[in-house]
């Protein structure tokens, strides 16, 4: 298990991503990957008040977590994570929006408390003390436990960190970002505000929507609805390069490159848990299996050389 920033969240290393729960995978389906999911060690999922809204108009993965923690009797043994500021009327960060969301998320999540909750995307036309004294409220009224920041610029982090020190208002203890093999752009200015403050990232697309897990290859065909986003790596310098090394190590320990993908972003300075998604429990098997791999120095000498852009 691994710690959240200066929290007492005690998390599983591999986040499992539900933004498919009714999208990609059903009711049934989505249970019996919360169901693996635990079996396998794990306890922390990371979902939002929007998901799959693009799919399905409603937020279904927050009502099938609810249903399925109601089913369980696990609440406790969860750490549950969710967002607000992106839901078709709930956008923003206006401190009653947020309040407002959360009454929302509580009622679909059929609980009376959240463990980390993000603030979607930053909101730069609301005043960073009013988003933080939202989220400072629902705290002290024991609603919300900790919050995070997903997809801050670096000056907008550490402004956010900075307002809360000076305001005595809650501080974020995470950062949620895009991060992987193919895409490094955390690595500098921003995983500087992260190191110095005393945060954990918590990486989305650890996958490269699913580049990383070796299925896109030149002329194979892939049934998946982000296989056009995954592909075009394929048409780049570096990502032919990452996976050859992704393969190379995979083969010699008899993985397979999405273990290899997510054992690499694990092991990287910062970050706690990657997030990672399964649409049923077969792909799961994968992602639980990166808990459990470390890699040598050699192995992340290779990944990080092929990955350098």
């Amino acid at each position: 298990m691994r710690t959240i920033g200066n929290s007492d969240l005690s998390v599983f290393p591999i986040s499992l991503g539900t933004n498919v729960f009714g999208w990609t995978a059903d009711k049934e389906t989505s249970f019996a990957i919360l169901d693996a999911y635990v079996e396998g060690g794990g306890n922390f999922l990371d979902t939002a008040d929007v998901y799959p809204y693009w799919a399905t108009q409603e937020p279904t993965s927050e009502t099938f977590i609810g249903e399925w923690l109601a089913a369980r009797g696990n609440r406790e043994s969860i750490v549950l994570a969710t967002k607000v500021g992106s839901l078709e009327g709930r956008a923003g960060l206006k401190a009653d929006n947020i309040k407002a969301a959360a009454e929302d998320s509580l009622r679909r999540l059929r609980t009376d408390y959240i463990d980390l909750y993000w603030a979607h995307f930053d909101d730069p036309e609301t005043p960073l003390a009013e988003t933080l004294a939202g989220f400072d409220e629902l705290i002290r009224a024991g609603k919300v436990r900790y919050i995070g920041a997903s997809n801050y610029t670096a000056p907008r982090l550490a402004e956010a960190l900075a307002t809360s020190d000076k305001e005595g208002l809650a501080r974020y203890v995470a950062l949620q970002q895009p991060y992987n093999l193919v895409e490094r752009g955390y690595e500098g200015e921003l995983r500087d505000v992260v190191a110095r403050e005393g945060l954990s990232s918590t990486p989305y697309s650890g996958l490269a929507s699913g580049f990383l897990s070796g299925k896109y290859t030149p002329g194979a065909t892939v049934d998946s609805p982000r296989a056009s986003k995954a592909s075009e790596y394929l048409n780049t310098e570096r990502g032919p390069k990452v996976l050859e090394a992704l393969n190379k190590v995979a083969q010699e320990r008899g993985a397979v490159p999405t273990t290899i993908a997510l054992a690499w972003l694990a092991a990287q300075p910062t970050v706690a848990a990657p997030i990672a998604s399964a649409r049923n429990v077969e792909q799961l098997g994968p992602l639980l299996a990166a808990a459990d791999t470390t890699l040598t120095a050699e192995e992340l000498a290779l990944l990080d050389e092929a990955s350098r852009p």
